[in-house]
């Protein structure tokens, strides 16, 4: 697996192409097929190959994503524990304290017309809970992104997909709904007047009030 992984790491076979077919691999590396299918399996767990029924697998270069997709198997298992989900959750409210001190300070016309955008979802859909769930997301999202640093939007991939078994059992209500969203508001006000101190209040606030919600679905 190590020769395969080292020539995928390396470049040396193409992102977003298939593998060489099974037989190539067998040869290149002296084993048996067996041997070369668990290798696959494994790289697949960890995202580096992509596996497709009846095509060959594809090759998916590293990125920040692929780190977090690899440590979701051990986050899973550690949100089990008694503090598993708050320590995820405070480690969130931790990050999303600094990225929206960095938004209010240094957010483009860009983000800030994406952020109003993503409020103009959640607005738009606070009678329906289903759609609300997902523009709440969009919204954190586009924290996420507004540093440009790639590191954040896979952590936030990794936190939604983390905590969503909790946020899918929370009770839903229009009340709730429009509770986040005037919280959301506050956060949005914050960073278009430039107040990063007003903006990590607000954030702090909010993210108090949804561990209220979350803590329901213990």
């Amino acid at each position: 697996m190590s020769a395969l992984e080292a020539r995928i790491t390396r470049g040396e076979l193409e992102n977003d192409k298939p593998l060489p077919p099974e037989r190539d691999l067998m040869e290149e590396f002296g084993t048996s097929r067996t041997v070369v299918r668990e290798a696959i399996s494994a790289l697949a767990n960890r995202g580096l190959i992509e596996l497709r029924p009846r095509f060959r697998p594809i090759v998916r270069k590293p990125d920040y994503g692929t780190l977090i997709n690899a440590t979701g198997t051990i986050v899973r298992y550690l949100l089990n524990e008694p503090s598993g989900v708050q320590n995820l959750y405070q480690s969130r409210v931790f990050i999303e304290r600094g990225l929206v001190r960095d938004a209010a300070l240094n957010a483009t016309k860009e983000h800030i017309s994406d952020l109003k955008a993503a409020l103009l979802a959640n607005s738009n859909s606070i009678t329906n809970s289903e759609e609300f769930f997902q523009t709440d997301i969009d919204f954190h999202g586009v924290l996420y992104r507004i540093s440009g640093n790639p590191v954040f939007p896979a952590m936030h991939k990794g936190f939604t997909s983390w905590l969503s078994p909790n946020w899918a059992r929370m009770r839903r209500s229009i009340e709730r709904n429009e509770t986040v969203y005037f919280a959301h508001k506050e956060i949005y006000d914050a960073i278009l007047e430039r107040d990063p101190a007003r903006a990590e209040a607000a954030l702090i606030e909010h993210l108090r009030v949804a561990w209220g919600f979350v803590e329901e679905t213990f």
